[in-house]
C-alpha cells in the first residue's frame, strides 16, 4: 500500500515516503532542523553557535535509511530554538511577549519554568534568546509554518501506517549532550550511550521497548530507561498502546558521532549511521511479528 501525499510543508518540514510501506514504523525527527530564518537571528542576543547547541545535530541522517527499508520519514527544518515541534502548541513563558496573548496559553508546565516553551526563552546554555519581548504575533505565525505543519504530517503518516497495519509504532529520534548522562567524554567506562523513553510506561508497549533495548545491548551500546529522558509532547500524544499506537523516543549520546564543540560529524559517523539503519530494520521485523495478525496479513 502507498502513502497519500501529505500537506504542503512550507519548506518547515521534509518527509520522505517510501515506495511502499512494508512495516507498522513511522520514523520523526523534530529537533534536528537548522534552516534559521533571518528575521529570527536579527532578534537573537546570542551567536548561532549557541542556538545551535540545542539542535539534534545530524540525527536526521543517522536515520535517513528508513524510506528504503519501507518506513516513513519526517524531519523538522525549523530549529529547536525558533519552534519546539516536541511541546504543546500553547506551552510558553508569557512574560516573553509583547501584545495580546493566546487564551489557550498553558504557562504552568516546568518546561515553560525552565524557559523551554514551544517559542524557547532560553538557549542550551541558559542564555537568554532575544533582546526583548517577542511580537505576541510571532505566536500563530510560527504555529501556522512550523508546528502545525509538522505535526498534520507526523499524525498522517501515523493514521495512515495504522490504517494498513492495524497498530502503529512511532520512533521519535533525538540526540542528547554527552553531560546529560552525568558523566563527561572523558568518563567513557561509565557512559550512557542512548536512552529510551517510553513515558514510563504509558506509551508503548513493553514487549517493543524491550526488543529495542536487547538490540542495542547486544551491539555493545549501553541503554538507560526514561532517565533523564522520558519523552515529551510527542510521546504523550502519539503513544497509546492500548489502542494499538506505540511511541518510543529514543536519545543518542552525541559523543558516539560528533564534535559536540565543533558541531561536526567524526569519522564514527558512517559506523553509528549504519548501526541505526541495522536497528531500523530490526525492529520492523520485530514490530510486524508483535504487532498483531493485520500487521502480517498486511505483508
Amino acid at each position: 500500500m502507498s502513502l497519500s501525499p501529505v500537506p504542503p510543508d512550507h519548506q518547515s518540514i521534509d518527509c520522505r515516503l517510501p515506495q511502499r510501506q512494508s512495516v507498522p514504523l513511522v520514523v520523526a525527527s523534530p529537533h534536528s532542523g537548522s534552516h534559521y530564518p533571518p528575521s529570527f537571528l536579527a532578534q537573537a542576543a546570542v551567536p548561532l553557535a549557541a542556538l545551535r547547541r540545542a539542535e539534534d545535530a545530524f540525527v536526521d541522517e543517522l536515520f535517513s535509511a528508513a524510506p528504503g527499508l519501507g518506513i516513513p520519514f519526517v524531519a523538522a527544518r525549523f530549529p529547536r530554538s525558533y519552534v519546539d515541534a516536541n511541546r504543546e502548541p500553547y506551552e510558553l513563558d508569557p512574560g516573553m511577549f509583547e501584545g495580546p496573548l493566546p487564551r489557550a496559553l498553558n504557562h504552568r508546565t516546568t518546561r515553560v519554568a525552565a524557559g523551554l516553551g514551544m517559542i524557547p526563552r532560553v538557549a542550551a546554555s541558559g542564555e537568554a534568546i532575544y533582546r526583548g519581548r517577542v511580537p505576541a504575533g510571532e505566536i500563530e505565525h510560527r504555529l501556522e509554518t512550523c508546528w502545525r505543519p509538522y505535526h498534520l504530517t507526523l499524525s498522517m503518516l501515523v493514521e495512515q501506517t495504522y490504517a494498513q497495519f492495524g497498530a502503529a509504532l512511532l520512533i521519535d529520534a533525538h540526540s542528547m549532550p554527552s553531560s546529560a548522562s552525568g558523566t563527561g567524554l572523558r568518563e567513557r567506562d561509565h557512559r550512557v550511550d542512548v536512552v529510551l523513553g517510553d513515558n514510563h510506561g504509558e506509551a508503548c508497549a513493553p514487549v517493543l521497548i524491550d526488543c529495542v533495548e536487547q538490540w542495542m545491548s547486544a551491539q555493545g551500546l549501553r541503554v538507560r530507561r526514561n532517565q533523564p529522558y522520558a519523552g515529551g509532547f510527542t510521546t504523550q500524544r502519539y503513544g497509546r498502546p492500548g489502542i494499538g499506537r506505540h511511541a518510543l523516543q529514543i536519545e543518542i549520546n552525541r559523543s558516539l558521532y560528533m564534535d559536540e564543540a565543533r558541531h561536526a560529524k567524526l569519522a564514527t559517523f558512517g559506523i553509528l549511521e549504519r548501526l541505526m539503519t541495522e536497528l531500523l530494520d530490526a525492529i520492523g521485523e520485530q514490530a510486524t511479528e508483535l504487532l498483531g495478525p493485520r500487521a502480517l496479513a498486511a505483508e
